[in-house]
């Protein structure tokens, strides 16, 4: 089983290009949905993520869709607590596959740790 996990320096879930998430409307409210299309950058990335150390400006203010736990995984995709580490594990690999490519030196870490992840639990 994978143990989610943040990968620092990563930021592959800061590329918000709505077209690369055709669902967007169909898991968030439409005033969520506002804010999130209005974070979208010319170039399809956050306007709150800087490129050079790729973290998010806003962080400890960043929006509820931006926090992957739990409690939010279950409003916006109806998926039980136990199902969350699978499920997130699972959307990260996808999305740092879809920005930097399957033989990025990003996925290859990220698979890498999730086995020390699970056992450090």
């Amino acid at each position: 089983m994978a143990t989610w996990y943040c990968m620092q320096g990563c930021g592959a879930c800061c590329n918000l290009t709505p077209e690369d998430r055709p669902e967007l409307a169909e898991y968030l409210t439409p005033e969520e949905l506002t804010l999130y299309l209005s974070l979208v950058g010319e170039d399809g990335w956050c306007i709150n993520y800087n490129h050079g150390d790729r973290l998010c400006q806003i962080y400890p203010d960043r929006p509820s869709f931006c926090r992957v736990k739990p409690d939010n995984f279950a409003r916006i995709f109806a998926i039980a607590p136990a199902e969350f580490d699978e499920f997130a594990s699972h959307c990260c690999e996808e999305q740092i596959e879809g920005v930097y490519g399957p033989r990025s030196g990003e996925l290859k870490s990220y698979q890498q740790a999730l086995p020390a992840v699970a056992e450090s639990i």
